[in-house]
């Protein structure tokens, strides 16, 4: 049963040095306030999932948080590199990181088998492609019934899962609106799941085919208002992009990118007080 926390316990109690931590979300309700507390409370040595790896990756992968990356893309969508992945990848700065690169399809199905108790994925793809000579997590298997020679990939299965969502109920119930990711499948397939919500209501009101997690499937829901930014929250606020195009130079150099960190993400609280720095420089500009 979801516990009602603040996102500061949830981190402190879930998400531990060495976790597999999966942070999902796809175009919006991308759980950055949950990234920026994880580089507050100086997590290290984190294999990181995610499908689409953007600005909350960089800031971890930059940070020092992370070992190891599982992922189908990676970049900063609309504007170019995730610089701070780059450096890791081609300098080992500020630490080596491992890689495991696998299709949206394969990464997709791998958190489908982790949700359903399954060891592998199985799926048809791969053929004529390089992937599987750099992965060799990909594997192929052969249909017992058909006879077919179909790709295998291990399930994901995350030590915590952590996602944005619009809103939860007061017995920890969670409803997710507009585009889905991989959301859904990701906390299942975790030992441990936080949910940042944009409110807390008495009832969900949720409509038809609607996307409801229920409490018994998470551990812990926070009240984080604007926990998105700068993705947009369905509903709720727009996409900041002049933040997405404010990365680029902030995540390019190592200097300019590490007092960024100290003064907006380890120099503050919370997300309010982040919120607060960032709103008076944005005026300053």
């Amino acid at each position: 049963m979801a516990e009602l926390l603040s996102l500061r316990e949830a981190v402190e109690r879930f998400v531990q040095d060495g976790d597999t931590v999966a942070l999902e979300g796809f175009t919006h309700l991308i759980p950055t306030a949950a990234a920026h507390e994880i580089v507050r409370q100086g997590r290290k040595d984190l294999t990181l999932a995610r499908m689409t790896p953007d600005l909350v990756y960089d800031l971890l992968i930059g940070a020092g948080c992370a070992k190891k990356l599982i992922f189908s893309w990676g970049g900063n969508p609309g504007v170019g590199s995730l610089h701070r992945l780059r450096d890791a990848v081609e300098k080992g700065w500020p630490q080596p990181l491992e890689i495991e690169e696998h299709s949206h399809a394969d990464l997709a199905n791998a958190y489908v088998a982790g949700a359903s108790g399954l060891p592998f994925a199985v799926l048809r793809a791969y053929a004529g492609s390089d992937l599987p000579k750099v992965n060799p997590l990909i594997k192929s298997v052969t249909c017992p019934f058909t006879g077919e020679v179909l790709a295998a990939v291990p399930s994901v299965r995350p030590d915590v899962t952590v996602i944005h969502a619009q809103k939860a109920d007061r017995k920890g119930n969670v409803l997710i609106q507009g585009i889905l990711g991989m959301q859904k499948e990701a906390a299942l397939a975790a030992k441990r799941c936080i949910v940042t919500v944009e409110e807390i209501v008495d009832d969900l009101n949720a409509p038809m085919n609607a996307c409801v997690l229920p409490t018994w499937a998470l551990t812990a829901v926070c009240l984080v208002r604007g926990g998105a930014h700068p993705s947009y929250a369905h509903g709720y606020y727009e996409r900041d992009n002049h933040f997405y195009q404010a990365w680029d130079p902030i995540a390019r150099d190592r200097e300019a990118f590490g007092a960024w960190v100290d003064t907006y993400i380890r120099g503050t609280e919370d997300l309010a007080e982040f919120q607060r720095k960032l709103s008076q420089q944005q005026e300053a500009n």
